[in-house]
């Protein structure tokens, strides 16, 4: 296999006229749409924070800054990781409580103020007869 067989499809599009600034321009657009799309899912149940890293590592492609970025917060995933491991099974139950908690009322006040139906209030109905 020749070197230039080895490169892979991103040289060979920078090397030619005018290619590095369209993949630059192509990553940033990309990444920073990735990354407003992820920014408005971070408060509701779902995979919000993935989807900002994803946008993070596409930007990384490009940016130095992004890659440092990225691993700055892979190492910070890893220590809360590691942390929450090394807790008594008691704190890790009030902090996965804690967090359904909080997505319960995201949920709650999603449904409330968009459609106008008040599940707290529903709930009760429904269990009092």
């Amino acid at each position: 296999m020749t070197s230039v067989e080895r490169r892979n499809w991103l040289d060979r599009i920078r090397d030619k006229p005018g290619g590095r600034i369209a993949v630059k321009i192509s990553v940033t657009v990309l990444g920073v749409a990735v990354i407003i799309v992820g920014a408005f899912l971070i408060p509701l149940p779902g995979p919000g924070w993935l989807i900002v890293l994803a946008g993070l590592a596409i930007l990384a492609i490009e940016f130095h800054w992004a890659r440092r970025l990225l691993e700055y917060a892979r190492r910070q995933l890893d220590r809360w990781t590691a942390w929450v491991k090394r807790q008594h099974l008691g704190v890790r139950f009030l902090i996965g409580a804690v967090g359904l908690v909080f997505i319960w009322a995201v949920v709650w006040a999603s449904v409330k103020y968009s459609l106008g139906v008040d599940l707290w209030h529903e709930a009760r109905a429904w269990l009092g007869g």
